[in-house]
């Protein structure tokens, strides 16, 4: 290179440098994202607050105008793979992942790109399953990552260069790191993938400065640990628990309030026996600064069925029954809506959101009382509702402040859970899945597979109104916002605009993608956006000026 072309590229480095730095405005301080409701034109975190509510308080869109929504941009980011990322917007600029391995930054106003970032990974399993990448956390000037190979890397915000870089754990042992990581205070939060593979879960906590480890806490306690007496026999070395998605945030209560997948083996229960395998299907809440636990509550115990609790866990403040309660409210991959004090674990309600027919109800604590003969077995259990893709599952729901009432995306469908021995080998998948010769099918009063989204009273459990989907879906998502209108993302590719109220339909848009992704808002010069990633492109929408 010689020397001209190289003082043009550092001109042009630092020029980009300079647009990005005035276009953010302030650094991206904890205060900011503690307080992020107070800035409802950015969207700071994956799940919009770190309460977990993914709503918007924007509301210059409404059911009144919605059907006005145009198209305004839409790029095409680098992979051919269908994206699951929700993009971050502060201070006017988008950041968000592409394939995995791809970061960007972009005007959010007009979709043009300010940088790209582009990590070859060092390992691939050659048994990986999921090559996605959800999305991406921001602190201060930079922006935080995990990989497929179960990294951890933070670039430079401004310029697009890496930082620093942290190996987590060994892909080739079946760890990745699909979902957006959680910046509280000075650390970045990362959970781990593998529960398909037996690799034992964890939660690890990171200085945001230097990428140093500062606590690691493992879902599957270890001998002497309590929880270790509910895992027969050595079962716990490949218990699993995966922490896959990310958590939600109490700063009040100083609390990580987060969720684990499914015990390994994933449908065989013979090796870990009869206990409840904790904590795996569990929220557990977790002091941030130490990695200790403070409570947890378990969902599925002795789960044969890959119900993963990996779903969102919405932190909510309100009247509850008469009394003013901190609130955790989860809907659940076995079916159930449950709603528990975030002060301690306790169980306050659960109801089903579809039809199922394993659980007969709870005791005072909030375990559930399953029907004989529904968990995974040799010989197969009945035809159980839900099916193994869960009732519900990574897919954003959301809380509107303006209704009290919590939105979801669900599906409903039902099968028999039949289990054959599985020996676990490092690296490869730890199902246990087997077949009989006469499966069992659903019986006549049963329901036919059917999806949709919902509206749910958190008060009652009931359901308000029910919008049905034609294709089931178990990646795309709902945000309500405060002009009264639900966004819904639908595997057909539709970005739909419903009536919050009613569940009415007011506008869809047919981007001709495979979407997977959920909807998000945010405002640029006083003007409201709604973006969604459908195929291998972003696009976004807004009213006309």
């Amino acid at each position: 290179m010689s020397s001209f072309h190289f003082i043009l590229l550092c001109f042009l480095c630092l020029f980009v440098a300079g647009l990005v730095a005035a276009q953010q405005g302030d650094v991206v301080t904890y205060e900011r994202l503690r307080d992020s409701d107070r800035e409802p034109q950015n969207w700071m975190h994956y799940w919009g607050n770190y309460q977990g509510t993914h709503y918007s308080a924007l509301k210059q869109i409404t059911k009144n105008n919605v059907a006005n929504l145009q198209l305004q941009w839409s790029i095409q980011l680098p992979g051919a793979s269908a994206l699951e990322t929700e993009p971050l917007v502060i201070d006017g600029i988008m950041y968000t992942s592409g394939q995995p391995g791809t970061v960007l930054a972009m005007d959010a106003k007009t979709g043009t790109q300010i940088w790209q970032f582009t990590r070859q990974r060092k390992t691939k399993n050659p048994n990986e399953i999921n090559p996605y990448n959800r999305g991406v956390a921001v602190l201060g000037n930079r922006v935080f990552v995990g990989t497929l190979d179960a990294a951890i890397v933070a670039i430079d915000a401004r310029t697009g260069m890496p930082v620093w870089e942290t190996q987590v754990a060994d892909s080739m042992l079946g760890y990745s790191i699909t979902s957006s990581p959680l910046v509280v205070k000075d650390k970045v939060i990362v959970g781990v993938s593998g529960g398909e593979f037996g690799a034992s879960g964890f939660l690890d906590a990171y200085d945001a400065a230097t990428g140093k480890r500062v606590w690691r806490w493992h879902s599957i306690p270890g001998p002497s640990e309590f929880g270790n007496d509910t895992w027969a026999g050595d079962s716990w070395k490949y218990g699993a628990g995966p922490m896959w998605l990310t958590g939600s945030f109490d700063a009040n209560l100083n609390t990580l309030n987060w969720t684990v997948g499914n015990p390994g083996a994933q449908i065989d229960r013979s090796t870990r026996g009869a206990g409840d395998n904790l904590f795996t299907d569990s929220a557990v809440a977790l002091d941030p600064d130490t990695g200790q636990r403070k409570w947890h509550f378990q969902f599925t115990p002795n789960d044969g069925h890959d119900w993963d609790s990996t779903e969102d866990v919405v932190l909510v403040d309100r009247m509850w029954r008469g009394q003013n309660r901190k609130l955790l409210l989860h809907a659940d991959r076995n079916g159930t809506f449950y709603v528990l004090d975030r002060t301690n674990g306790k169980f306050l309600s659960g109801t089903p959101f579809v039809y199922q027919n394993w659980n007969k109800g709870f005791d005072a604590s909030g375990r559930p009382i399953q029907v004989p003969g529904s968990n995974s077995s040799p010989e197969g259990s009945f035809f159980v509702y839900p099916s193994i893709g869960g009732a519900t599952n990574f897919q954003a729901p959301s809380y509107s402040s303006m209704t009290g009432w919590f939105y979801l995306a669900y599906s409903e469908s039902g099968q028999q859970y039949i289990s054959a021995p599985a020996a676990f080998e490092a690296g490869r998948q730890y199902i246990g899945r087997g077949r009989t010769a006469a499966p069992a099918v659903a019986r006549s009063n049963e329901p036919q597979p059917s999806a949709g989204i919902k509206a749910l009273d958190p008060e009652t459990g009931r359901t308000i109104w029910d919008f049905k989907l034609a294709r089931p879906s178990l990646q795309n998502g709902v945000m309500a916002t405060a002009g009264g209108v639900v966004f819904a993302a639908s595997r057909d590719g539709d970005l739909i605009a419903l009536d919050a109220q009613t569940g009415t339909s007011l506008w869809r848009y047919q981007t001709g993608g495979n979407m997977r992704a959920s909807p998000m808002s945010f405002a640029v010069e006083d003007r409201q956006y709604v973006a969604i990633a459908s195929g291998d492109t972003i696009y976004c929408f807004a009213l006309p000026k």
